[in-house]
C-alpha cells in the first residue's frame, strides 16, 4: 500500500494543540472522483484560524519527536465552547491547491481529467495526494503551472462571488477593506476591467500607492485623520450601497455604514427621522480584528450586517454561474487573478516557528506557499 505524509492538527481535551505530520494510505478514488498529487498549496488566513485555532501564541513551541518534530500550544480556555465541536479530532488542514491527475475513477468526467493539471479545493490540501470529486475540479488551461493555480479557489472564486453577489442584491458599487491584499488587488483589477465603482478601504499611505499604481480610482487610508471624510466622498462617487469587511471586529463596518448614510442623504428627495431608505450593508468575511464589531448607529434604520462565505455563495448562486466563474477564473490566472508568494516551502517547513510566525502577521505580500514534494 502506497503511503504519502500529511499535515493534521489535533486539539486535545486539555485544550492543548498538537500540529503534526502523519503517514496515511494514498486514497483511492470513487467513479465521481480523481486523484490530485498536490503540487502546490498555499497557506491562507482561513487555514491559519483552523491550524492553530485560539491558541496563545505566547505558548507556541516546538518538540522534537522520534517521528518529527511536532508544534505545541494552548488553546485559550475561553475559546473552548467555540472549539467543542473539534475536540480529540485529528483535522486535515488545506482549503485548495493545485497538482496533476494521476488517477481517475472509472465515469468519463473523471477520466477526462487524468493527466491534467487542476487546480482543487475541499480542504484537507496540505498533503501529497488529494482524492476529490470532480466538482471540486477547476482544469487548468494548458501551460498553466501549479504555483500558478495553486491559489484559484479562495481568492478569485470569492472575489467574483463578491460581484455576483452585488448584483443578486441589487447593489451597483462595492467598498472593501484591507485592500492591499492579494484579494483586494484581484478585486481592484477585475472591478477596473468589468467597469465597476469600488471603493478601497486600506491601512497607510503605502498602501494607498500600491493600489494607485494598479489604476485604483478611489483608496483611502483608515489611519489619516480625514478618513471619514475622504471615504464619505469616494462612496458619493460611486453610490457604493455594499461592503465587504475583511477586518471584522471594532468600528470600522459601522463607519463604513455611516459614511455610506451621509452620501445617501443628498440622493433622497425628502428628510425622515428614521434616515434615508436607500438600503446599506456590510457583509464580514474575514477576521483580521477578532475584538467586537461596533457599531454606533448613525445611519438611519435601512441597513444590514450579516456574515459571507463562498462555500454557502456558491450553492445559492447554482451552478451555472458557479461553472461561468470558474472558466473566468481559468482563463485569467496569470493576469487578473495572478498570486503572488513571499516563500515557497515543504510541509515538513510548517512545523516552524519561523513559518508560524511569519504567516501569523497576515502581512501583505507574506503569503507562503507550501510544495509538497519537496
Amino acid at each position: 500500500m502506497k503511503m504519502q505524509t500529511q499535515l493534521r492538527s489535533i486539539i486535545n481535551k486539555d485544550l492543548t494543540l498538537e500540529i503534526l505530520l502523519v503517514q496515511e494510505p494514498v486514497p483511492i478514488p470513487g467513479p465521481e472522483e480523481v486523484l490530485v498529487e498536490i503540487q502546490a498549496s498555499p497557506i491562507n488566513p482561513s487555514d491559519l484560524l483552523l491550524m492553530l485555532g485560539p491558541v496563545d501564541p505566547e505558548s507556541i513551541r516546538i518538540e522534537k519527536r522520534s517521528n518529527g518534530p511536532v508544534v505545541l500550544g494552548k488553546i485559550f480556555e475561553k475559546a473552548r465552547a467555540m472549539i467543542g465541536g473539534r475536540i480529540g479530532r485529528p483535522m486535515t488542514v488545506g482549503n485548495e491547491g493545485a497538482g496533476l491527475v494521476v488517477g481517475a475513477g472509472e465515469s468519463d468526467a473523471a477520466q477526462a481529467l487524468k493527466g491534467k493539471m487542476v487546480g482543487v479545493f475541499g480542504g484537507g490540501m496540505y498533503t501529497q495526494y488529494r482524492s476529490v470529486n470532480i466538482s471540486q475540479c477547476l482544469p487548468l488551461l494548458d501551460g498553466t503551472t501549479a504555483e500558478q493555480g495553486a491559489s484559484c479557489f479562495v481568492n478569485p472564486m470569492t472575489v467574483l462571488g463578491m460581484i455576483e453577489t452585488m448584483r443578486m442584491d441589487g447593489h451597483t458599487a462595492l467598498v472593501h477593506t484591507a485592500a492591499a491584499s492579494n484579494l483586494g488587488k484581484m478585486l481592484n483589477r477585475v472591478c477596473l476591467a468589468d467597469g465597476i465603482g469600488l471603493t478601497n478601504i486600506v491601512r497607510s499611505s503605502e498602501q494607498v500607492d500600491v493600489l494607485t499604481r494598479q489604476g485604483s480610482l478611489h483608496t483611502v487610508d483608515s489611519s489619516q485623520e480625514n478618513f471619514k471624510e475622504e471615504l464619505t466622498n469616494a462612496i458619493s462617487e460611486t453610490e457604493a450601497t455594499l461592503g465587504f469587511d475583511a477586518i471584522g471586529g471594532g468600528n470600522l463596518a459601522g463607519q463604513i455604514l455611516s459614511c455610506m448614510e451621509r452620501s445617501a442623504q443628498p440622493r433622497v428627495a425628502n428628510f425622515s427621522a428614521y434616515g434615508s431608505d436607500i438600503y446599506k450593508q456590510i457583509y464580514i468575511y474575514g477576521g483580521l480584528d477578532m475584538s467586537p464589531t461596533s457599531l454606533t448607529r448613525s445611519f438611519g434604520l435601512s441597513w444590514g450586517v450579516g456574515g459571507w462565505l463562498l462555500m454557502p455563495f456558491m450553492r445559492r448562486a447554482g451552478d451555472e454561474i458557479v461553472s461561468t466563474m470558474k472558466r473566468r477564473v481559468a482563463a485569467e490566472l496569470t493576469t487578473n487573478f495572478a498570486s503572488g508568494y513571499a516563500k515557497k516551502i515543504s510541509l515538513e517547513d510548517v512545523l516552524s516557528l519561523e513559518t508560524i510566525a511569519l504567516t501569523s502577521k497576515r502581512a501583505t505580500g507574506g503569503k507562503v506557499l507550501i510544495t509538497p514534494k519537496d
